[in-house]
C-alpha cells in the first residue's frame, strides 16, 4: 500500500508544480500569481477542495501525447469565502499557456453543473491564450459548453469573472455573460481580435493595451466594472463584491447586525445649492445617507452620469441607481441607460432592494444620440425598472423633467415608495422652455420681450417647478426635508422586506436588445 501512496503523492506534486519553475517564475516576473497562489488568496485558509487534479488531455495530435501535465491548465474545486461556499476555476497559464482543451473545459463544466445544483456562486480567475488550436474544433466546442453554462446560471446564481491575463477571441464571451469582470491594469486584457489582426484588416496600428487593457475597458467600452492596481486588489473586490450578494436567486440579500441610532443627517439640507442649474456631486448625498463606509461603486470610470453601486442601509444590502449632476448635469444617455439597467436586472434577480436618487434633466439631445439609438437604449433602463420585482424607492432630490421622470423609478411603472425634497421640480420641462412654448404670442407680442419671458418663467415655475402638484396626485408618497432621508428610507426598506409580486406568466419578456 505505501508503494501506491506513494505513486499518487508524486502525481499529485506534478499537478501542484504546474508548468514548472521556469514557467512559474516567467510568470511572477510578469507580476502574476499562480493560479494556485490566486486560490490561495481568494478561499479561507485550508477550506479549498480540488477536483480534477489528475484530469489530462486526450489529444495525439502534433506530438501532444509525449507532453501532459496534471490538471491540465486549470484548477478547479469549491471552497468558502468568509464562511460561504464558492465554485471556483482558476486557469494555469503556466500550463500550455492557459489554453482551454476539451478536458480543460469539462473540469469548468463540472464545477459550474455543481454550483447550480446547490446554489453557490462561481468565480473565474481567467488567464489563457485562448483555444488550444492542436485540438481544433474541439476546443471551440468546449467554449460553446461554458458559454451555454453561463447562460443557464444566469440569475440563479452570481457569477463573477476576473481577468488576470490574456482574454481574446471565443475567450471573452463567457466573462462577458457573467455579473462582474474585474480586470487588473497593465497585466490583463480582452478583445475579439488582437492587435495583429487588427493592423491586417484595418490598418490601425494600436497596443494590446490600448485595444482591450482595463483602463480601456473601464472608461471606453465599459466591459469591465472595475479596473484592479494588481492581482490581489481584484481578489479583495471579488470578496467585497461577494458581501452584498445572496448566494442564489432563492436566498434574501444579505444583512448584518445593526444597532438603531440617530438617522437624523442635518448635512443634507445644506447639500443643494440655491441656483438650480449648479452642479453638486451626487455622492455626498449617498455618503449621508448609507451606512458608513459601505458604498461599493461600480463602473466608476464609464457613463459617469449616472452612478451605480452596492451599499448597506441599516445593515441591508441594497443597490442604488443615482443621476450625476457633477457631469452632463446628469442627463440619460446610450451609456448611462445601458449601465444602470444592468446594474438594476442584477438587483432583482438576486432578491436586493433598489435606491434611486433622482436629479435628472431629461435625455441627452443630438444626432450622435438619435443615429446610435437613444430610443432602444433609453428604453432598456424603462425595461429593467419597470421589470423589476425587488422593493424600489425613489428620492427625487431635484429635477425630475420630462421622460426621465417617468423612466427614473416613477410611481407609474411600479416604484413602492417615492419621496421628494422641497427642492424637487417635477414638470415636462424646464421652466424657461415650457414659458417660450406656453406664452409664446404673449412674449413676441411684449415691448419688452426678456423681461415677459422672465416673467413668464417664474410663473410656470412657481406652479409646477416643485413637488407639491404631484404630491397632491399621489405620484410623490411624501415630500421631506433633506435631514429626514436616511430615517425615512430605514422605515420604507423595513416596511417592503415580504414585498411579493405575482406578474403575468410567460416565458420571459423580451427586452429592447
Amino acid at each position: 500500500m505505501n508503494e501506491k501512496i506513494n505513486i499518487l503523492q508524486q502525481k499529485q506534486e506534478q499537478a501542484l508544480a504546474g508548468g514548472g519553475r521556469a514557467r512559474i517564475e516567467a510568470q511572477h516576473k510578469k507580476g502574476k500569481l499562480t493560479a494556485r497562489e490566486r486560490l490561495h488568496f481568494l478561499l479561507d485558509e485550508g477550506s479549498f477542495q480540488e477536483i480534477g487534479m489528475l484530469v489530462t488531455h486526450r489529444s495525439a495530435d502534433f506530438g501532444m501525447e509525449k507532453e501532459k501535465y496534471p490538471g491540465d491548465g486549470v484548477v478547479t474545486g469549491y471552497g468558502t469565502v468568509n464562511g460561504r461556499l464558492i465554485y471556483v476555476y482558476s486557469q494555469d497559464f503556466t500550463v500550455f499557456g492557459g489554453s482551454l482543451s476539451e478536458t480543460h473545459a469539462e473540469k469548468i463544466c463540472k464545477i459550474m453543473d455543481l454550483a447550480l445544483k446547490n446554489g453557490a456562486p462561481i468565480i473565474g480567475l481567467n488567464d489563457s491564450g485562448g483555444a488550444r488550436i492542436q485540438e481544433g474544433v474541439v476546443s471551440l466546442g468546449g467554449y460553446a459548453d461554458i458559454f451555454y453554462r453561463n447562460t443557464l446560471a444566469s440569475g440563479v446564481v452570481p457569477q463573477l469573472s476576473a481577468i488576470m491575463g490574456p482574454c481574446a477571441g471565443g475567450a471573452v464571451y463567457s466573462p462577458a455573460i457573467t455579473d462582474f469582470i474585474l480586470m487588473v491594469e497593465n497585466t490583463s486584457y480582452m478583445f475579439v481580435t488582437g492587435p495583429n489582426v487588427v493592423k491586417t484588416v484595418t490598418h490601425e496600428v494600436v497596443t494590446s493595451e490600448e485595444l482591450g487593457g482595463a483602463t480601456t475597458h473601464a472608461t471606453k467600452s465599459g466591459v469591465t466594472h472595475f479596473a484592479c492596481a494588481n492581482e490581489i486588489a481584484a481578489i479583495q473586490h471579488i470578496k467585497q463584491l461577494l458581501s452584498y450578494m445572496p448566494q442564489n436567486c432563492e436566498d434574501k440579500a444579505p444583512a448584518l447586525p445593526y444597532e438603531p441610532a440617530n438617522e437624523q443627517r442635518p448635512a443634507l439640507n445644506d447639500i443643494m445649492p440655491e441656483n438650480a442649474s449648479q452642479p453638486y456631486d451626487m455622492r455626498e448625498v449617498i455618503t449621508e445617507v448609507i451606512d458608513e463606509g459601505s458604498f461599493l461603486e461600480v463602473h466608476k470610470d464609464f457613463a459617469e452620469n449616472i452612478i451605480v453601486g452596492f451599499a448597506r442601509l441599516a445593515g441591508r444590502s441594497i443597490g442604488i441607481v443615482a443621476n450625476q449632476p457633477a457631469f452632463l448635469a446628469g442627463v440619460l444617455d446610450i451609456h448611462s441607460s445601458t449601465k444602470g439597467a444592468r446594474f438594476i436586472r442584477f438587483c432583482d434577480s438576486f432578491n436586493i432592494p433598489l435606491l434611486i436618487f433622482e436629479d435628472v434633466p431629461g435625455f441627452l439631445p443630438g444626432t450622435d444620440q438619435e443615429w446610435n439609438a437613444i430610443i432602444t437604449n433609453g428604453a432598456k433602463l424603462l425595461y429593467a425598472f419597470c421589470e423589476a420585482t425587488v422593493p424600489r424607492v425613489t428620492v427625487i432630490t431635484r429635477k425630475a423633467y420630462g421622460g426621465a421622470y417617468d423612466v427614473m423609478n416613477s410611481k407609474h411603472i411600479g416604484a413602492d415608495m417615492n419621496f421628494a425634497w422641497p427642492s424637487a421640480e417635477i414638470a415636462v420641462m424646464g421652466a424657461k422652455g415650457a414659458a417660450e412654448i406656453i406664452f409664446k404670442r404673449e412674449i413676441s407680442e411684449a415691448e419688452d420681450k426678456e423681461a415677459k419671458w422672465q416673467e413668464k418663467e417664474q410663473l410656470y415655475s412657481q406652479i409646477f417647478a416643485n413637488p407639491y402638484r404631484a404630491a397632491e396626485r399621489g405620484f410623490i408618497d411624501e415630500v421631506i426635508e433633506p435631514a429626514d432621508t436616511r430615517a425615512k428610507l430605514i422605515n420604507a426598506f423595513k416596511m417592503l422586506e415580504n414585498k411579493v409580486v405575482n406578474n403575468p406568466r410567460k416565458k420571459h419578456g423580451n427586452i429592447p436588445l
